[in-house]
């Protein structure tokens, strides 16, 4: 016999159980309550909630934890949406996630459809209290009034742990230009936790990160629509080792935006505010292997650069391998983006690059002369010690664009099997001292773990 249980309030609990029954004909039988196998969840959560993995967690719709409470989630739980609703869960400030998985139990954000496509699930949102620039005023992709505003004074603030955590089947378009990414980050401070993070098959960015402190390690990016990385707002914390993927013909609607899908897109304002409000968007990263469509057959024309830094970013990207960019490998967009590079401020150091066309381009400049893709090469190369190649197949990694199963590992004798070169900024203790370049360790392949999903 079917049951099912209502909890009154913002979740509603569905239950699935048949009932056990004793066969005494002399007594009643006792009927056990129906177990509880799934949960659906509206409105807010203001009170400290605990999710097991013994239930699967419907979101309907936005879904906010609101009033300084922590949502707990446990190792393998599932939290699954249907493309009626794209839900989305929006940690806002002064709350905090615990959402801490393992390698063999990673906890899941997924579709709940039995053929999942992109935008079935709408994404994850973390909001807190550290500092940004106001280049956006309020939270993007239709949050409601009284959780869009965000940014604030602690840059050591803590929003609690994300670690082990898929993100499939994400992206809630609600205006051009107006998105739920996979992964969303505004003004998250350096007291937050995250590693161990896949986001994969979304519709628009994989990651963004608007403003904020926090540092992260381990993110994976596989077959996502537009940018993987995009940094904006003054993010400035750290990450090392990561990697970035693209599906050759899957992108986003652009539309006549003019607007292209990168592995890198970072920004720090709008035309319209100068690009140069502070807290500077300035990450600091290492370790990152990305693989762009490599002009394959099939390839969306959407697609753009494997690094498009703009609107007066800085950037550190160090002991990285930038590969299969369709129209350049490395861009750099704005008179302060050049600026800043021309300076020794920015730079692509230590690192192994490659594109379907030139490696380097310099544009949308006001100043003539101020840089041109001979000069960036010179910067880059003799400078910075990065070396470009004409063909992929120099960089010798095992099968990078074999998308369906992609093999970043270096081959014996890649040029990725070299010391890193951590001085600087690097030098700080966040960052591991590899003897490698790229997100893989030829010793130690940690992208082929249980927790990472490729196929989809």
């Amino acid at each position: 016999m079917k049951k099912t249980l209502y909890l009154l309030g913002s979740l509603a609990m569905i239950g699935l159980a048949s009932c056990s029954k004793n066969n005494d004909p002399g007594t009643n039988p006792p009927v056990n309550p129906p177990a509880v196998t799934k949960m659906d969840v509206r409105g807010k959560i203001t009170k400290d909630t605990h999710w097991t993995a013994d239930i699967t967690y419907r979101l309907r719709g936005y879904v906010y934890v609101d009033n300084n409470a922590t949502l707990t989630i446990d190792p393998g739980t599932k939290i699954v949406s249907n493309k009626d609703s794209a839900g989305v869960l929006i940690i806002y400030k002064g709350s905090k996630i615990n959402a801490a998985g393992t390698a063999d139990k990673p906890i899941v954000f997924t579709s709940a459809e039995a053929d999942p496509k992109p935008g079935n699930f709408g994404g994850l949102v973390i909001v807190g209290s550290a500092t940004g620039n106001g280049n956006h005023a309020v939270l993007e992709g239709g949050v409601d009034t009284e959780h869009q505003p965000f940014g604030g004074t602690n840059d050591a603030d803590n929003s609690g742990v994300l670690q082990y955590v898929r993100i499939e089947y994400a992206g809630k378009a609600v205006n051009p230009g107006d998105e739920v990414n996979g992964l969303s980050m505004y003004t998250v401070g350096s007291g937050t936790k995250v590693d161990h993070i896949e986001v994969l098959r979304g519709l628009d960015d994989a990651y963004e990160f608007f403003g904020g402190s926090f540092n992260a390690k381990y993110l994976v990016a596989y077959n996502n629509a537009d940018d993987d990385f995009d940094f904006d707002d003054g993010y400035h914390g750290k990450i090392q080792y990561a990697i970035s993927v693209k599906d050759p013909a899957f992108t986003d609607n652009k539309g006549t935006s003019g607007d292209i899908s990168n592995n890198f897109e970072v920004d720090n304002t709008t035309d319209a505010k100068g690009y140069l409000l502070t807290p500077n968007t300035f990450p600091l990263l290492s370790n990152f292997t990305t693989v762009g469509p490599n002009n394959a057959t099939g390839v969306s024309a959407d697609y753009g650069y494997g690094m498009r830094w703009r609107r007066g970013a800085k950037f550190i990207l160090a002991n990285a391998i930038v590969m299969g960019g369709q129209k350049a490998g490395l861009d750099l967009d704005n008179d302060p983006t050049a600026q800043y590079y021309i300076a020794g401020t920015s730079g692509l150091k230590n690192s192994l690059l490659q594109a379907v066309t030139s490696p380097y381009k310099v544009d949308k400049l006001a100043t003539a002369g101020l840089l041109d893709a001979a000069g960036l090469k010179a910067l880059v190369e003799g400078r910075d010690g990065t070396k470009s190649f004409t063909a992929a197949a120099d960089i010798m990694l095992t099968d990078p664009f074999n998308n369906a199963a992609p093999n970043l590992l270096p081959k014996a004798g890649s040029p990725a099997i070299v010391a890193g070169k951590f001085d600087g900024s690097l030098s700080d203790s966040f960052f591991d001292k590899t003897n490698y370049i790229g997100a893989i360790d030829p010793a130690n392949d940690w992208s082929k773990a249980s927790w990472i999903v490729y196929g989809k």
